[in-house]
């Protein structure tokens, strides 16, 4: 399976329509969003150019939008809003938890970790398996890229405990396309340029 991760398009048309035709240019089989898709002032269908090519998407919140946000824009575009739940290609899942630790849609974290737990536990069993959010976890290198935005400990208690295979994940602008190893997860910056991984 071929995936194109993304995140932190913040509303932007022109990133969004790049890469929907970097996806369907390297054929990839799925695009997985994470958050900050459309700010909450956008007026545009920022997931038109994927729903155009028929792409298959799945998405999570960030911080600029809310989980109902998300929710809205996966049904008028036929994603799949992974907020909470999970997904099953062959023998890869993949599950997500949107939003952050901060802003205005912030969740505890330990409302992150219970959530990224939700979503796992359906998909447990297989054998590779994607975890996917918008905040980063805390002890990572991408967290001291900003000085504002801080990592999220119940991402990290989701490394350790649920050890998943990768991790997809953006917030920290300055941290686009950094890949790094932590607690045995590949974790991967994937920015509004977009990460093509290779499973």
């Amino acid at each position: 399976m071929k995936i194109l991760g993304a995140g932190d398009i913040h509303g932007d048309m022109d990133v969004a329509k790049e890469l929907a035709e970097k996806a369907e240019k390297e054929k990839v089989d799925l695009v997985l969003l994470c958050g900050d898709i459309q700010n909450e002032d956008s007026i545009e269908n920022i997931l038109q150019p994927f729903k155009d090519r028929n792409q298959k998407m799945l998405i999570i919140s960030g911080n600029h939008e809310s989980i109902s946000t998300a929710e809205f824009l996966s049904k008028i575009n036929h994603a799949k809003h992974l907020h909470g739940y999970s997904v099953r290609y062959e023998e890869i899942g993949i599950f997500g938890c949107g939003s952050a630790n901060i802003g205005i849609h912030g969740l505890s974290e330990t409302e992150i970790f219970n959530t990224l737990k939700k979503g796992f536990d359906k998909i447990s069993y297989l054998p590779k398996k994607i975890m996917m959010t918008h905040v980063h976890p805390s002890k990572s290198k991408m967290e001291k890229l900003s000085n504002f935005v801080k990592g999220s400990q119940g991402v990290l208690q989701a490394l350790r405990e649920l050890r998943p295979d990768i991790l997809l994940c953006s917030h920290v602008h300055e941290a686009e396309g950094l890949e790094e190893e932590l607690e045995g997860t590949r974790v991967i910056n994937v920015g509004s340029k977009g990460k093509i991984i290779d499973l």
